[in-house]
């Protein structure tokens, strides 16, 4: 018999967290209770239970993806776990087997504390909050492509090849879901994904029979790539999470038998990390020279496929695009689309593929020149940045959404203790050089940045329309000025968002 609710507990838990947040948002009263009447609540905390030894005191829904799966984090003081929900049977069973193999190879996937596959629920290693698309995100705010960034993907490359030679022996792939194999005709089906899910919703004509006769052509020659390694299949950044800098790698339920070239092609085409094309060489260049130390690789036979099967994947992630996007009208996934058609693009124009595609040749570059698809169902992202005094108070957040950041800038040195300043405000060239001849000011607002930036981030790939930035001074005159301005100048540098800048104060401080 199930426990009863209990309801001054969730309450006391949801409370006090939402006191520690600092926020009002309703949303969080139900984030952090475990409700017991709910099925699935119910098997995750016996699960944990079962684990541990105690219930867990929370439970804590994460971001959902693409998939129908529900991931939750559960906790008991300093014991976590990820609890997983996946109504797909085949899947569990196939994460489950592939998971005991993998760490058999001494593979960095989490443990499986405990699982319950008849009520398809289990229970992993918490690998924590950090991936490397995370990593990917707050490098594009710095506009480089680092070496620390590239010695990172170099690591992954190495455990790849390791995922696909070393685990793919001896695997047992009659629980592969939904084909053993990435055979023509798998290829053939996310081709039609690609056919019916956006070609279709974008409004793009095209003769089918034609159409398919070009996607059996180009599924029947990749086919004849050796195919006796096991695939990932979803091998992107989102699916590999970072602790103290090592690589774990999770999300491998889809994986089968198949080419090595198509999770290279998944990691370094990924639409939205944007790995530029010198770095994409690179990497394909240390694959090839990493490979060969385990079995013998022709590399130019293996770069042919490693194009089409470039060209593929980018069809199907767009058909998924297309579903999500077009179909769901999640934002995050329509967001997507114009680095995937950029992918698409230099493709076309930078490889061969030996096999006619005449159709599909023309409807690609009609999707490419097709300019509503370069910024589909776009919401740009309003900062609104304010100075303010905190004598007169914080300025009132009218957009309704309740978040954003307040920065005190009484830290900093002060000009307006000086005559000469007086009369000035932070957006006169005198108030700027006092401020920037002190370096704990460009600290400051680097810091500031760092922090916005990851908002920035998050809020533009989840379809956010507001974020808010508010700098605080003793008179809302100098020192929050000047950096109300200089955040806005930086942030119309590095994002496409539309900025709102207001100074509170300045109408008691306008010059005579």
């Amino acid at each position: 018999m199930k426990p009863a609710f209990n309801w001054r507990k969730i309450c006391i838990l949801a409370v006090t967290e939402i006191q520690r947040k600092h926020t009002d948002n309703k949303l969080l009263f139900y984030k952090f209770m475990i409700d017991l009447n709910n099925e699935t609540h119910y098997k995750l905390a016996q699960l944990f239970k079962n684990w541990a030894g105690v219930m867990p005191d929370e439970l804590i829904p994460l971001p959902q993806s693409g998939s129908h799966r529900t991931y939750f984090r559960l906790k008991k003081g300093e014991e976590t776990a990820i609890g997983v929900f996946n109504p797909n049977h085949p899947e569990n069973i196939a994460f489950v087997t592939f998971t005991r193999h993998f760490l058999s190879k001494g593979l960095p996937v989490p443990f499986i504390y405990a699982e319950d596959l008849q009520n398809d629920v289990y229970l992993l290693r918490d690998l924590g909050d950090r991936s490397l698309y995370d990593l990917l995100q707050q490098r594009k705010a710095h506009e480089r492509f680092s070496d620390h960034l590239k010695s990172l993907y170099k690591k992954v490359i190495n455990t790849l090849i390791q995922f696909q030679i070393e685990g793919g022996k001896d695997l047992d792939y009659s629980v592969c879901h939904p084909r053993a194999n990435f055979d023509a005709q798998s290829m053939v089906w996310d081709l039609n994904h690609f056919k019916y899910y956006f070609l279709n919703l974008a409004g793009i004509p095209y003769n089918e029979q034609y159409l398919q006769d070009d996607f059996n052509s180009l599924a029947n020659y990749l086919s004849g790539a050796d195919s006796n390694y096991f695939m990932y299949r979803d091998f992107q950044a989102r699916n590999i999470m970072l602790i103290n800098d090592e690589p774990w790698f999770i999300d491998y339920q889809g994986g089968r038998r198949g080419p090595l070239q198509y999770d290279l092609v998944s990691l370094l085409f990924q639409a939205k990390a944007e790995i530029p094309d010198r770095e994409k060489e690179e990497l394909l260049a240390h694959y090839l020279e990493q490979v060969q130390k385990h079995i013998a690789v022709d590399k130019a036979t293996f770069k042919e496929y490693y194009y089409g099967f470039a060209l593929i994947r980018t069809l199907q992630v767009l058909g998924a695009y297309g579903l999500r996007g077009f179909y769901e009208r999640k934002p995050h996934f329509l967001q997507s689309i114009p680095p995937a058609l950029a992918n698409l693009e230099w493709l076309l124009n930078n490889t061969s593929i030996p096999v006619e595609l005449p159709l599909l040749r023309e409807i690609l570059g009609q999707v490419i020149r097709k300019k509503d698809l370069k910024d589909p169902g776009k919401k740009t992202l309003k900062v609104i940045i304010n100075s303010f005094s905190f004598k007169r108070g914080m300025p009132y957040d009218n957009t309704g959404h309740g978040g954003g950041f307040v920065f005190d800038c009484r830290a900093l040195p002060n000009p307006g203790r000086y005559e000469e300043y007086a009369h000035l405000t932070g957006k006169d060239d005198a108030v700027r050089r006092y401020l920037e001849q002190y370096s704990e000011v460009e600290a400051f607002i680097t810091s500031v940045f760092n922090l916005i930036g990851q908002s920035i981030n998050r809020y533009m790939e989840r379809g956010f329309e507001y974020l808010t930035v508010n700098f605080g001074c003793t008179g809302g005159q100098h020192r929050s000025v000047y950096c109300a301005e200089k955040m806005a100048a930086i942030l119309q540098k590095h994002y496409e968002v539309d900025i709102q800048i207001e100074h509170k104060e300045m109408h008691f401080h306008i010059k005579d």
